[in-house]
């Protein structure tokens, strides 16, 4: 008989690339990214996107945060559904999108595979399979981290590079 431990790593393995860690550690906190910090939320929440007078809003639970687009809100719903404290957020807006395709796809794909490979087992095994995946996934994203609150910008000019030709203080000759 196949333990719950088992079942992880051969999700895991089936998954690959598309492993939802591995994209947020290869895709996302390889960008400049900032951080994301979640209000408290409830365990276990349903997750919602609403398109409000005033925007994009994703609700869990109870709460409602107000998100800049569609993407952004289908980005973070992904992660709110993991129940995480703090994510990395992509600072480049067009990639954002993009990467929401691949966080859902990932997802669905992992709920998926946790009842095709746990299809000869209860109901009550499945769920413990999915909670233990669920919380794997969780806990190597937090280990990950959620970036800098604020990205950086190293930007050097020429300015600050090296003097420029003729300008003041760099000339011998005067």
């Amino acid at each position: 008989m196949t333990s719950a431990a088992q079942y992880l790593a051969q999700i895991e393995g089936q998954l690959g690339d598309s492993w939802l860690p591995r994209i947020y550690r290869e895709r996302i906190l390889k960008t400049r990214t900032r951080s994301y910090q979640f209000p408290p939320l409830a365990k276990s929440a349903s997750i919602e996107i609403h398109h409000t007078l005033l925007g994009i809003e994703l609700k869990v639970g109870r709460r409602r945060m107000l998100c800049p687009d569609l993407a952004t809100a289908r980005y973070l719903g992904v992660f709110a559904r993991l129940g995480l404290k703090a994510v990395a957020i992509p600072y480049d807006i067009t990639m954002i999108s993009h990467l929401a395709d691949e966080l859902e796809s990932s997802w669905y794909r992992m709920l998926l595979l946790v009842e095709g490979v746990a299809r000869d087992h209860s109901s009550a095994f499945r769920a413990r399979v999915r909670t233990l995946l669920i919380g794997k996934v969780r806990d190597e994203i937090a280990a990950a981290g959620a970036g800098t609150r604020i990205p950086e910008f190293n930007q050097s000019t020429r300015q600050t590079d090296k003097p420029q030709k003729g300008a003041r203080g760099t000339n011998k000759s005067e």
